[in-house]
């Protein structure tokens, strides 16, 4: 292999994506859960003469359904970094597809990462040629510390050839 094909090659690449802990098939049992009792309850005002709290508790099952809709739409944001020895690339995606692309030269780049006492790491950036560029915002603090281990270890390799 040559030497342009070996600087090529990329020593690091992640996908970065958020954690989301109720998955499709949770979502549905929740949101059948909470129809459930809805409609008992609402039912059950209902037969008193309370029936506007019926309708109110539809409104609650839309606000619910909604917000959860929105957070599953906010969690399709994607970052891809890859890094080599010749270039240091960062892909960011947002919900909306847009797609928000930064080049590095990895020589001239540094890792920025702000560190709270108690919550851990709160920042990464990389900073470079005039530009900085945060990662990983959406991460929790478990996957912040795993991400900047890793892409601290593969810049410094990157760095040294």
């Amino acid at each position: 292999m040559d030497e342009t094909k070996a600087a090529d090659e990329p020593i690091f690449r992640a996908l970065l994506t958020p954690y989301r802990s109720l998955g499709r098939t949770g979502f549905i049992v929740l949101m059948s859960v909470l129809g459930a009792v809805w409609l008992s309850t609402g039912l059950f005002f209902m037969s008193i003469g309370a029936w506007p709290v019926f309708g109110f508790f539809g409104l609650d099952m839309v606000a619910i359904y909604v917000a959860f809709r929105l957070n599953y739409r906010a969690a399709r944001v994607r970052e891809e970094v890859s890094v080599s020895r010749s270039a240091l690339d960062i892909r960011k995606i947002a919900p909306s597809g847009r797609t928000e692309a930064h080049h590095f030269n990895p020589f001239w780049t540094r890792f920025r990462v702000a560190r709270h006492a108690e919550i851990g790491i709160t920042d990464m950036a990389v900073e470079g040629e005039g530009k900085r560029v945060g990662i990983g915002s959406f991460l929790n603090p478990d996957d912040r510390e795993s991400f900047a281990t890793a892409f601290g270890r593969a810049l410094a390799t990157a760095k040294a050839g």
